[in-house]
């Protein structure tokens, strides 16, 4: 077996090391060949000498060139925010398969990101979408009735709308199941992150949004679902270990033995499956109708959701003026062109529109 040549963009956050990990894991199977971060160097400067790497990169710019420089089989993006944009990219024009855990690249660029996509080029990296990937072999596009994202519900599932009113910056970024960085835990406090995670859903698969839904799942073993034609359902289950999806991102079409803990079924356990409480956590409904809006709203959305959350953190706003933020800038935005340079006009509006209802 030829190994795979990996570049990781980010390696130095929270998907970054646990990609590296699988490959310490897996070096007959992996090699990496570069890595970027954004100001780690001292970090990157470690990794790349334990990993014999003589490309690294820092920022999004510089990593574009990095990968279009160096030969890759696949290139993981597990960078946080916008900013992926650019690289994701890249990485679709260098013909590499894009294990893409930014999903804000594949939000904000919707149609740039699909152009220049080929079929079974971008294999996501979310353990909700890679759930979905997996189940959808079970079928054909035309047997899918409805995909259903599973949600751990964060910190903070059933708490109702008063009660999430004086949540602070630590409780927020206290979730109950995966080690993430501050914007993606805080999204995942607010669900933001969930309605980040459905208009990535249609995207990736190409289903309506009115055919998205999201349950509740606190165990966090049920990672997504797909329910077919014919009644049946097919659920991918596993203990919450990021080492498997970005393994499979990896290694798809191929699994990459012993890399997750399988479940013990000899021990009694308890899955239990909510509706989403829509009053107390708005952020799905809000994206589910950005979505549907398309052009630039779903970058104005996230751009709007980044400000309030960096002012959140702050100490600036309290934690429901998160989401009352962004709908106020998406209420607001007019659809530009979904071009890049509309894209990127879009976000830059949109912060400065966030910075403008912050400050009232």
């Amino acid at each position: 077996m030829a190994k795979r040549r990996v570049v990781i963009l980010g390696s130095t956050g929270s998907i970054g090391t646990q990609a590296l990990d699988v490959v310490d894991r897996n070096p007959d199977r992996f090699e990496v060949v570069g890595l970027t971060a954004g100001r780690n160097r001292e970090l990157v400067a470690e990794q790349a000498a334990r990993f014999g790497v003589r490309d690294t990169a820092f920022g999004a710019e510089d990593s574009e060139r990095l990968v279009r420089s160096v030969e890759a089989d696949v290139v993981l993006n597990g960078i946080t925010g916008s900013v992926g944009l650019g690289p994701t990219l890249a990485v679709l024009e260098s013909g590499a398969t894009l294990a893409l855990a930014n999903k804000e690249s594949l939000i904000v660029g919707g149609p740039l990101v699909q152009a220049a996509a080929a079929p079974g080029q971008i294999v996501p990296v979310d353990s909700e979408h890679s759930a979905i990937a997996q189940a959808l072999r079970s079928g054909t596009a035309d047997e899918v009735r409805r995909l259903v994202l599973t949600a751990s519900g964060g910190p903070f599932r059933g708490r109702s709308r008063a009660e999430l009113r004086d949540v602070t910056p630590a409780e927020a970024l206290a979730h109950p199941t995966w080690d993430m960085g501050l914007v993606v835990t805080t999204n995942s406090a607010t669900l933001v992150n969930k309605g980040l995670e459905v208009i990535e859903a249609h995207l990736l698969f190409d289903v309506p949004y009115d055919r998205i839904d999201v349950t509740v799942h606190a165990q966090s073993i049920v990672h997504s679902m797909v329910e077919f034609t014919d009644g049946s359902t097919i659920a991918q289950a596993s203990p919450p270990d990021m080492r498997l999806p970005i393994a499979l991102g990896l290694a798809w079409p191929d699994r990459v033995p012993g890399v997750g803990v399988p479940l013990d079924w000899t021990t009694a356990s308890t899955w239990t499956f909510e509706p989403l409480d829509d009053a107390a956590f708005g952020a799905v409904a809000l994206a589910k109708r950005v979505g549907q809006l398309g052009g630039t709203f779903p970058a104005v959305f996230n751009a709007a959701n980044e400000q309030a959350v960096a002012a959140f953190h702050a100490g600036a706003i309290g934690f429901l003026d998160i989401v009352e933020t962004v709908e106020r800038v998406v209420d607001e935005h007019t659809a530009g062109e979904p071009s890049l340079e509309g894209v990127l006009a879009a976000e830059r509006w949109a912060r400065a529109a966030a910075d403008r209802t912050l400050s009232r």
